[in-house]
């Protein structure tokens, strides 16, 4: 009998429709004709899930009784004797209840598929076996049941049922998925959007991989052996020019066509200082590919094209995208110029493009290093045309008698050519060789080193002048037009890196990078010292390599100043080279310096900022500190007045306006206590681990018992805080959420774990705030709207916030899901606090009384 066939419906996220998705394809099936039945399915009580069961034929559930209650599961005995041609199997991860034919419901699955009945099933990305702890780690909670990944993997088809995060909270705010009052917890614990998020990128990745394994199987299968680029990564070769920004475009818009394109952009430098490219032109492109998505390179190498495919084949790329050549027609005697050479050299597995673009032909592009300094490739053809030039034209002339003036002349056209190719020395040995040739064949007496006839000597003479002279012009012409290159380079750089500095668009760590990749070195750093005795500090640095203790080590350093110098490691630069180095140590001094200054200006604002605090303070709580002192002084006046004689009511009601003006005033100077240790930076929290179940009960002390819904765990993992800060800060929150809150609708107050944070959500069902204004509201003195009477000075959520961010968290706002706002402390969990926040440190604020905002 032959195996039934396995299909699963594989979800991203619990409730995004994979049951449904089974139901809907049974139906199908059914229309079709093929014998189906529902083996097992659960419809949660979800209205549009529970009518899809209509219209298909259910197999009795098989009923268990466990510890004094009745589950049913599903009958696997019933399914093999009805036989159907395809059995509907939901939650393939589920347990079945003890005394079960099997433990998992997987392995009843494979009772039918070992029976020959085609099995549709389904089950969670959170539910895989290898994912549990990745899953744990994300949403804080432990999947129980778990179906081995191998179970999935040999399923014959896998269809991932997944819907965007937002899409899937509308649902569950819709009442689609839970009922109505599990909906707030679900989307403020399992449900938030980082969860959904994180659970769909599994999903999509696992699926991913399945892929590929169907891929290989079918390639092993079928025998092919050609690569098949499923996946492109294009290699975009740069030379600085303009036609860079083409190049990039033109690559990012390749890499769109294909699945998970990636474009890289490389720029090949020469190692022998600076390199050719615009700086300018470099960085504005560096910009354009990360700006679409690409990454940019800065790679050292003499030989381009080797280097440029040695990139390429360490990248895994299928694609290289270069420029048509921007030299002119008779410059390709002195090579094929890069793109050829690379489209040779490619082989099959990589793709070559060559762009056309505006700077073709316009002679911009001689493959030389740096500027027009002579290559190495132009100076063995200069050795080679002076040397052998002259014998190969000795060997011509000897069958054709011209004369002594037309062989001195064509000799001379061998040494100019020699001068052209290879500079001073090449022409000189042509010059040399020439004349002994021309003296030993051409002029009498002949096959001998001497000349009878003075005019010759003359003419030989004039002969190797010319040639001298000829090659010492084409030489110092060379050597002047590479210092014109050298010296625009120079300015080029140097001008973009004063404007940027000026405009402050360079970090220091920016600069030193581009420091390294300017020279081609490993590293570069900046070090200081306080004194000519004090030992030498890191202000900065960038690359690789060995860190540097004082300048000496390094392989070359600049003075920065008095006590500071650019220390860089790789290998020993040239003197030309130290010229632009130093001006590159000049902008790192001014770069540091200006970061120091920034800092002492925030400095200066934070202390700015405390006064205007202060004077906002004064003019803020004017009155709302003399209406419960006008309070409280008329109920002390009324009960010390002999005229009137107050009942027992009268007096009970006078001394509670009392209590509640002090309790006003005393809730209201904490606050203003608060954040003015806040603005003046002297709160320093105590931190040690605590369970929050201890510490937020106490903060719900302030509001009316039946306006919280409570929703800590005990089994949460500690936080990492200080107890008086995180109740006053809950606290706070927790009054502002009930303020605000319609009187018949209570706070949700619940927390749950996420990787190495908790976080407590403060759910109310208020008016809301709208996104603009959800950072404005954590501002001191400020309240969104029409605050409600007696709603204080707008210091609450400022406060939590600011004790929340002393201890090593955050408060953020976010809409609660069918109206309303939800405030999120995340906390530390205990044993990943930060080093700053250490048990011991003394607290600047003493355990509190339990007082809200």
């Amino acid at each position: 009998m032959a195996r039934g066939k396995l299909r699963i419906y594989l979800g991203a996220a619990p409730g995004v429709g994979k049951t449904y998705a089974m139901l809907s394809e049974a139906h199908r099936r059914v229309e079709r004709g093929t014998d189906c039945v529902v083996a097992f399915v659960e419809h949660h009580d979800r209205p549009r899930t529970e009518v899809m069961l209509h219209g298909l034929e259910h197999i009795p559930r098989k009923e268990l009784e466990y510890r004094g209650a009745v589950f049913t599961e599903m009958d696997v005995d019933a399914v093999l004797d009805r036989a159907p041609r395809v059995a509907l199997v939901d939650e393939l991860a589920h347990t079945n209840v003890p005394g079960s034919r099997n433990t998992k419901r997987w392995q009843d699955v494979e009772e039918l598929l070992a029976a020959g009945i085609d099995v549709v099933s389904t089950v969670n990305i959170q539910h895989l076996e290898s994912l549990g702890d990745v899953v744990e780690l994300i949403t804080g909670v432990r999947q129980q049941e778990t179906v081995p990944d191998e179970v999935v993997r040999r399923a014959d088809q896998i269809e991932l049922v997944d819907m965007s995060p937002q899409a899937l909270r509308r649902r569950m705010a819709h009442g689609n998925i839970y009922q109505s009052d599990k909906v707030d917890a679900a989307l403020s614990n399992y449900f938030r959007p980082g969860n959904l998020t994180a659970l769909r990128e599994l999903a999509l990745l696992w699926v991913a991989d399945r892929v590929d394994e169907y891929l290989k199987q079918y390639r092993s299968e079928h025998r092919v052996s050609k690569i098949w680029g499923s996946r492109e990564r294009i290699v975009v070769g740069l030379t600085g020019g303009p036609e860079g920004r083409t190049l990039i475009r033109r690559a990012a818009r390749l890499a769109e066509k294909g699945a998970g394109g990636e474009v890289l952009a490389v720029y090949i430098a020469r190692s022998d200082g600076l390199s050719a490219g615009s700086p300018k032109e470099l960085a504005v492109q560096r910009t354009l590919v990360e700006d679409l998505g690409g990454t940019f390179h800065h790679v050292v190498g003499d030989d381009i094209p080797a280097a440029l495919l040695d990139f390429a084949r360490g990248a895994n790329a299928t694609q290289i995208v270069l420029g048509s050549s921007r030299r002119k027609a008779w410059q390709y005697v002195f090579g094929p110029g890069v793109g050829a050479t690379v489209a040779r050299e490619s082989g099959p597995d990589i793709d070559v493009h060559i762009v056309t673009h505006e700077e073709v032909a316009k002679g911009r592009g001689l493959p030389v290093a740096r500027g027009a300094r002579l290559g190495r490739t132009r100076i063995v053809a200069g050795w080679l045309v002076g040397l052998a030039g002259p014998v190969i034209m000795a060997l011509l002339l000897n069958r054709v008698d011209l004369g002594l003036a037309n062989d001195m002349l064509l000799f001379l056209t061998l040494t100019v050519a020699a001068a052209l190719l290879g500079g001073l020395l090449p022409a000189l040995a042509s010059a040399a060789f020439g004349s002994l040739l021309l003296n030993y064949f051409y002029t009498p007496p002949l096959h001998r080193f001497t000349i009878a006839d003075p005019k010759n000597i003359v003419a030989i003479a004039i002969f190797v002048g010319v040639a001298v002279s000829v090659a010492s012009v084409v030489d110092l012409a060379a050597r002047r037009t590479h210092q014109a290159a050298r010296l625009r380079a120079e300015s080029e750089i140097l001008s973009f890196l004063a404007g940027n500095v000026l405009r402050g668009e360079t970090s220091l760590e920016e600069l030193l990078e581009r420091v390294r990749e300017t020279f081609g070195m490993e590293s570069a750093a900046l070090l200081e010292r306080a004194g000519d005795l004090e030992p030498w500090t890191c202000a900065g640095r960038a690359g690789f390599g060995r860190p540097l203790e004082r300048p000496e080590d390094a392989d070359v350093d600049v003075p920065a100043g008095a006590h500071m110098a650019l220390a860089l490691t790789g290998r020993v630069l040239p003197a030309e080279d130290r010229r632009v180095l130093a001006a590159f140590a000049a902008q790192a001094a001014v770069v540091l310096d200006r970061r120091r200054l920034q800092e002492e200006a925030y400095q200066a604002r934070a202390l700015a900022e405390g006064n205007r605090i202060r004077t906002a303070l004064l003019a803020a709580v004017s009155h709302d500190l003399r209406t419960p002192l006008a309070g409280i002084k008329a109920a002390v006046t009324s009960l010390r007045s002999d005229d009137v004689a107050w009942s027992e009511e009268d007096r009970a009601e006078l001394l509670e306006g009392i209590e509640e003006g002090a309790d006003r005033l005393d809730h209201l100077v904490g606050n203003l206590l608060d954040m003015s240790r806040l603005q003046t930076g002297t709160v320093t929290p105590l931190i040690r681990d605590i369970d929050l179940d201890e510490v937020v009960p106490m903060a719900l002390v302030g509001v009316p018992e039946d306006s919280v819904e409570l929703d800590v765990g005990e089994t949460l993992p500690m936080v990492a805080v200080d107890p008086g800060l995180l109740e006053r800060a809950v606290a706070n929150l927790v009054e502002n959420a009930v303020k605000y809150s319609p009187p018949d609708r209570s706070v949700l107050v619940a927390a749950s774990a996420i990787a190495d944070r908790v976080e407590v959500r403060i759910a109310d069902r208020g008016p809301g705030v709208p996104d603009e204004a959800k950072d404005r509201i954590f501002e001191p003195f400020q309240r969104y709207g029409d605050a409600p009477r007696g709603a204080g000075v707008g210091l609450g959520l400022a406060v939590a916030r600011g004790f929340a961010e002393a201890m090593g968290g955050t408060l953020n706002a976010e809409d609660t899901p069918g109206g309303g706002l939800t405030m999120v402390l995340s906390l530390r969990a205990a044993g990943s606090r930060p080093e700053a926040l250490r048990p011991g440190e003394a607290s600047a604020v003493e355990e509190p009384e339990r007082q809200v905002s």
